[in-house]
């Protein structure tokens, strides 16, 4: 194995780039993804019919297509399509729709706030009744209810869920290097590329991901058990042996 590679500048700066930009994917798509998902299982649960149709639609369209299709769509579609815009190359976005990264984390978002969605709805629909009946019995609105109570509750039903999207979405970032965004992946196939090595640039990352793996999964269980609301964990008896 050759790692010598790792003390160049030049690869550092490759690796670097992609590191943030993947953190960066991750942060973004995943706290604009959660708001999406919380407005879209509201609007299934309380909204109008034709709303919750159109939102269940959605979801199904989202959640029954690859996410490399739709990351092509968004950025090979979408993307080529705005420049033929009249006035779009001159409005003050045009430096924002014209980079990769709002591509993948406008998909990324997306497919978030669609698979996110449907777990919440159910954990909004599993909160007993007579919680909110509480809540509302106490003089609470029904927007107090909605963010003091029933969010939070179904939150909390739902974290294990949660992380396990959270680690989704971080497995999914490298999917961006096929839109000529620098991430983790791009820069491994540069040095790969440039040095001519096949396993080590690949190594690793995979040994990057795993690490931010195992943080992100020990942030979310923190998160889990600190939540408002949550038990305790119950202490581990004894177990005592015959004789």
């Amino acid at each position: 194995m050759n790692f010598s590679w790792l003390t160049d500048p030049f690869y550092q700066q490759y690796l670097w780039t992609g590191f943030v930009n993947t953190l960066w994917l991750v942060a973004v798509s995943g706290t604009l993804g959660l708001a999406l998902a919380i407005a879209l299982a509201l609007a299934q649960i309380r909204g109008p019919r034709p709303l919750a149709m159109a939102v269940r639609g959605f979801t199904t369209v989202i959640r029954g297509t690859p996410l490399l299709v739709q990351l092509f769509f968004f950025y090979d579609g979408v993307g080529r399509l705005l420049p033929e815009i009249p006035g779009v190359r001159d409005s003050l976005i045009w430096p924002l729709l014209r980079d990769p990264f709002f591509y993948g984390a406008l998909t990324f978002t997306i497919s978030v706030g669609a698979y996110t969605g449907e777990v919440l709805r159910g954990a909004l629909l599993s909160v007993p009744d007579g919680e909110l009946a509480a809540g509302r019995a106490f003089g609470l609105s029904r927007w107090q209810v909605l963010h003091r109570l029933w969010l939070p509750r179904a939150i909390q039903l739902c974290l294990p869920t949660l992380t396990g999207e959270a680690i989704l979405l971080l497995k999914s970032v490298p999917l961006v290097s096929t839109i000529a965004m620098m991430d983790l992946l791009k820069a491994a196939n540069l040095v790969r590329d440039e040095t001519f090595l096949v396993y080590e640039p690949l190594l690793l990352i995979a040994g990057i991901y795993i690490a931010l793996t195992l943080i992100l999964t020990g942030v979310m269980r923190v998160v889990e058990h600190r939540f408002p609301g949550a038990r305790p964990a119950a202490p581990r008896r004894r177990r005592l042996l015959p004789g």
